[in-house]
């Protein structure tokens, strides 16, 4: 039998709503998502009545309502706003709700994999992270939990091994082992909420995570391997159109993409293009090398249209962080406290600008910088980004939860 969340006080739910607006409103301004902001929450009322509190409740279940699982995600991989205090907020609000949706569902594994992530040092390795582990790091979320697990979260187990096996993104994104997942925890049903079970789920994303990010370093550093190796032979051109670039897309191009990708996916995980390109361009190095398989005539990527350079040029710098892509956890230190006061929402920290990644990228692998928005983005500028994707990533990686990038130390040799 899964617990059942406690009913809160006015007080409580006035507190817990104060404490979630600041992420909300911030969140509402990053994807324009149209709503009014509440004033009693704007001027951080300390004895509100309870037509008040209702009026905030309200604004928080529509705010829940229109932030989609993907928005969630993306703004706090990228927010300084959120801390793990922050991540606690939301997790006992996601909790106490009596309405247990896909979506809720959904926000709670990817929140609780997040708030480990941050907690985790950046040394700790996959055997130290058992259950006895991630409980004792999810107590502040989940009190003391009885660690003994049923026979059916086994099945994460199984899916685990079968990630550990791979041996490239394409072998983890086409080879059903995210689809194992994802059915692992659709089947659990009401049994998700029970205390051990969402211990075994955050360890699951975890090292899903862990795997995943594992892969695509390998991938990255495949490819720009094989770009030396075809300047070597004297190549500067291959054709990639596989990849939707172009039949003789020059190598020093390929090469600054791929370091531009490096800090790229950190912040945009779930995006399915860019993962489909990687996937793409490391069969085009590989047959321009001799040693992959042909294009498929009748593949999607033959018979789309080349990338313009500008194009190109707008996949390589579609990043928002600079933190460096890595296998290691990241540490509790890459989140920055609020300076502003709960209630005050409207001036928060300004989000790193869009990085010109191939400016700054170099053979020897430097990371490109950025630079800070200027100015912060008003609540409803519709113009700034749409409220929601219009079709889910052709990847959806992220629906295994927590896959987000790890701040450490680059591993591998890179050119």
């Amino acid at each position: 039998m899964t617990p059942t969340p406690p009913v809160k006080d006015f007080a409580a739910q006035w507190d817990s709503a104060r404490r979630l607006y600041p992420i909300y409103f911030e969140l509402a301004r990053e994807f324009a998502i149209d709503v009014k902001p509440c004033a009693d929450l704007e001027a951080g009322v300390e004895t509100p009545g309870k037509d008040t509190v209702e009026q905030a409740n309200h604004w928080v279940d529509e705010m829940d309502r229109l932030i989609q699982v993907h928005q969630l995600r993306q703004f706090l991989q990228t927010s300084s706003l959120v801390t793990p205090e922050g991540l606690v907020n939301l997790l006992q609000h996601f909790l106490a709700k009596a309405t247990r949706t896909d979506a809720v569902r959904d926000k709670i594994d990817f929140l609780l994999v997040q708030y480990f992530s941050q907690l985790a040092p950046s040394g700790v390795s996959d055997a130290e992270v058992d259950l006895v582990y991630v409980a004792k790091a999810l107590e502040p979320v989940l009190g003391q939990v009885e660690l003994k697990p049923p026979v059916w979260l086994n099945a994460l187990d199984r899916v685990l091994d079968a990630a550990r096996k791979c041996r490239s993104l394409d072998e983890l994104l086409h080879g059903g082992v995210l689809e194992q997942g994802r059915k692992a925890k659709g089947l659990a049903g009401d049994l998700f909420y029970l205390p051990v079970a969402l211990t075994a789920f955050t360890r699951f994303g975890y090292l899903m995570r862990r795997s995943f990010f594992r892969l695509m370093l390998g991938d990255l550093n495949t490819i720009l391997d094989g770009l030396t190796e075809l300047e070597d032979k004297g190549v500067e051109t291959i054709d990639c159109r596989r990849a939707q670039f172009s039949a003789q897309e020059p190598i020093i191009r390929l090469r600054m993409i791929c370091q531009s990708w490096k800090v790229m996916f950190q912040a945009e995980y779930s995006s399915g293009q860019p993962l489909r390109m990687l996937v793409d361009l490391r069969a085009s190095v590989e047959y321009a090398l001799g040693r992959g398989k042909a294009p498929q005539p009748d593949a999607k990527a033959a018979k789309a249209k080349p990338a313009s350079p500008a194009a190109k040029t707008a996949v390589a710098v579609r990043t928002t962080t600079a933190t460096k892509v890595t296998a290691a956890a990241a540490p509790v230190s890459a989140a920055k406290p609020v300076s502003k006061p709960v209630g005050t929402p409207a001036a928060v920290a300004p989000k790193p600008a869009a990085m010109a990644a191939t400016a700054g990228a170099s053979k020897s692998g430097t990371k490109a910088g950025v630079a800070p928005s200027a100015t912060a983005k008003p609540l409803a500028k519709t113009a700034a980004k749409p409220a929601a994707k219009a079709a889910a990533p052709e990847f959806e990686v992220s629906a295994t939860p927590g896959w987000d990038s790890d701040s450490a130390e680059d591993t591998g040799n890179k050119k």
